[in-house]
């Protein structure tokens, strides 16, 4: 729908592509990789419908914005996001993120306040840290020089454990979602297939704490049988940190639960934004 610049690499401007619907009460929505904001499909239908203005937008180096060299880290994405805000000059915005797309929202908390923020969703979260909750730094070094060497196949493999095709493929999702995903991310910047990476590990527990200072309210959703970001890692001890934010676990859901269960994804989130 338009374009925001948000910097400049050499000649050209670094432009983030953002779609813009309903009216009401904002709602911006961060995509995960390696996807972008179109993937919010089965969310974004259902909160136009219940009268809330949505706003998308793709991530530096995926969807439609710019495939830049540069700037693939959370300082980074987190000013982007607050260029977009700026710029529309929004306020009493709700910032829900799925995925690598929480990142986002917790590191803008600590950056830029939460003065245009009315509440916040941590969908397949991030926070608080997997190196400090069992994940190996080994696991990322692998997972980079995959993406580097191949990052086609990178990206069907990828696929496997987003949605746990052995059990769920055809029952919970289609190929044909599959492959269109897969279209997705291998349109994406050749770099940000790997480069992304290191930000996935970095320290959130600064972005926790402004959070919890923050005192808007807050909701958590995880998976029980997330493979990218497994619940023991990420959302259950990041409710651990946040234990007055509400919570909740799809029993089953893997990481791809916004297409997955979508239906239960997109009831905890309505009854969470009415409140």
């Amino acid at each position: 729908m338009g374009y925001i610049t948000v910097g400049q690499e050499n000649s050209t401007p670094i432009e983030l592509y953002y779609e813009d619907h309903g009216t009401g009460q904002v709602v911006v929505l961060v995509h995960g990789y390696p996807l972008d904001g179109s993937s919010w499909e089965k969310q974004a239908s259902e909160l136009n419908a219940a009268g809330y203005r949505v706003i998308t937008y793709d991530r530096r180096g995926f969807g439609k914005s710019s495939k830049v060299e540069t700037g693939y880290n959370y300082d980074t994405f987190a000013s982007d996001l607050d260029t977009l805000l700026t710029t529309l000059d929004l306020a009493d915005v709700i910032l829900a993120g799925f995925s690598m797309g929480t990142g986002e929202p917790a590191r803008y908390a600590r950056l830029f306040g939460t003065e245009r923020v009315a509440k916040f969703v941590f969908l397949a979260s991030l926070e608080p840290g997997m190196l400090d909750n069992g994940v190996p730094q080994s696991l990322f070094d692998g997972i980079m020089a995959t993406a580097k060497a191949d990052r086609f196949a990178w990206y069907s493999e990828f696929y496997k454990n987003f949605y746990n095709l052995e059990t769920n493929l055809e029952s919970l999702v289609s190929q044909s979602v599959v492959d269109a995903n897969w279209a997705t991310a291998v349109a994406s910047a050749p770099v940000a297939a790997y480069a992304v990476v290191p930000s996935w590990i970095e320290d959130f527990a600064p972005d926790v704490a402004a959070l919890k200072d923050s005192g808007k309210p807050i909701l958590i959703v995880h998976g029980t049988e997330d493979r990218i970001l497994p619940i023991d890692a990420t959302g259950r001890p990041f409710h651990a940190a946040l234990p007055d934010a509400e919570y909740h676990e799809i029993e089953g859901a893997p990481h791809g639960m916004l297409w997955t269960h979508a239906a239960e994804v997109n009831a905890m989130l309505l009854d969470f934004l009415q409140k």
